[in-house]
């Protein structure tokens, strides 16, 4: 039977859940995070992109064909020409200047994390960097969604977190997270067990590293 993309999230069940429902994401559905934690998580999630657009531009070096190529070249560029642009809007709302995200330190969890992406797309192929990258591109947009089928989560003026919610529940995230759900998917089908414990392995490390990002956030550590 093929594999697909859900069967990386059974791998991984526990911690996956430990991820989409972590307590600073809790938190900011209940609307009762500390503002200077989420200030906190702006400012590592700026450079976190940074990073990011980086790992779109390596998918593009490691890309075998025109299709891949171009679906490497449109991660970057709305990482680049939107992503970034709508970030530093958002942080300047909640009182971040473009001039201090420009010299702020990376914390160890965003060099942990960053760094991990990075290194598997260099030393793998273009599967393994998407896999690698598959807890943020998918991670946000389920998290999103789970927030918004739970009764404790606050909508609207109530919650000053409710623009990041909506960030993620927005058609056109919720469009390419099933892209790249799709993408991942057809390569999926072709692999063996072998060749899927492997990709889980880089699968469950992300996902891990993606929790600590939160634990960064929640306690506001360096």
């Amino acid at each position: 039977m093929p594999y697909q993309f859900k069967d990386l999230e059974n791998s991984c069940h526990n911690e996956w859940r430990a991820y989409i429902e972590h307590s600073f994401v809790k938190q900011l559905g209940d609307a009762t995070l500390a503002p200077e934690a989420f200030q906190h998580y702006l400012k590592q999630d700026y450079l976190f992109l940074i990073q990011f657009a980086r790992a779109y531009a390596l998918a593009a070096y490691k890309s075998p064909t025109l299709s891949d190529l171009r679906h490497a070249k449109e991660g970057l560029q709305a990482i680049v020409d939107v992503e970034l642009d709508l970030h530093i809007s958002y942080c300047k709302e909640w009182g971040i200047s473009e001039q201090e995200l420009a010299n702020l330190p990376e914390a160890r969890a965003t060099l942990a994390y960053t760094r991990y992406v990075l290194d598997t797309g260099n030393r793998g192929d273009l599967l393994d960097l998407h896999v690698a990258l598959s807890p943020c591109m998918v991670g946000y947009g389920e998290i999103a969604n789970w927030l918004n089928g739970r009764p404790d989560t606050i909508r609207g003026d109530g919650n000053p977190y409710d623009a990041w919610i909506a960030m993620y529940e927005s058609d056109e995230f919720q469009d390419a997270m099933q892209a790249e759900i799709r993408w991942l998917d057809e390569r999926l089908a072709d692999v063996s067990p072998s060749r899927f414990e492997q990709l889980t392995r880089i699968f469950s490390d992300a996902t891990r590293l993606e929790i600590d990002f939160w634990e960064m956030g929640l306690k506001g550590s360096d």
